[in-house]
């Protein structure tokens, strides 16, 4: 089957679950780690995402639990949310392939260094041009005859 690209917030929610159910507070942290840090889902938007990912048959209520006076919630991938996420994985895994070959590939063909400038200093072109020197005689600007 064909998917649609999955939003990183999906992504590392799915991923969270992929191994055993957790509650908020676990995904959150699941993803913070699985992201290496770089996302930190706040409350509203892992909510917001849990109920659209549950109105999509990809994760399910596993149980609830009251903890210090407060409710638990744990959620579950359905198989179908395991078979999205092993899609999105293979998905990703075939894109940076292609980006790995591609940076090989032009690590093996190095392109021929650029040619210096004709007339350049280099090649006593203007910034070097032969004429009359500040005393009056022939050679290099700046030399004394």
């Amino acid at each position: 089957m064909d998917y649609k690209a999955l939003p990183d917030t999906a992504f590392l929610i799915l991923t969270a679950l992929a191994d055993g159910p957790r509650h908020g507070y676990g995904i959150i942290t699941d993803a913070a780690q699985i992201s290496g840090a770089r996302v930190t889902l706040r409350t509203g938007t892992l909510y917001a995402a849990l109920d659209r990912l549950s109105g999509d048959g990809l994760i399910e209520d596993d149980r609830e639990e009251i903890v210090n006076g407060r409710l638990r919630r744990y959620y579950r991938l359905t198989p179908a949310g395991r078979e999205r996420l092993a899609a999105e994985t293979a998905r990703l895994q075939a894109r940076a392939a292609a980006a790995a070959a591609r940076l090989k590939r032009a690590a093996r063909v190095r392109p021929a260094p650029a040619p210096k400038p004709a007339g350049g200093p280099a090649y006593g072109g203007p910034g070097l041009a032969r004429g009359r020197n500040q005393a009056g005689g022939q050679g290099l600007p700046g030399e004394l005859a």
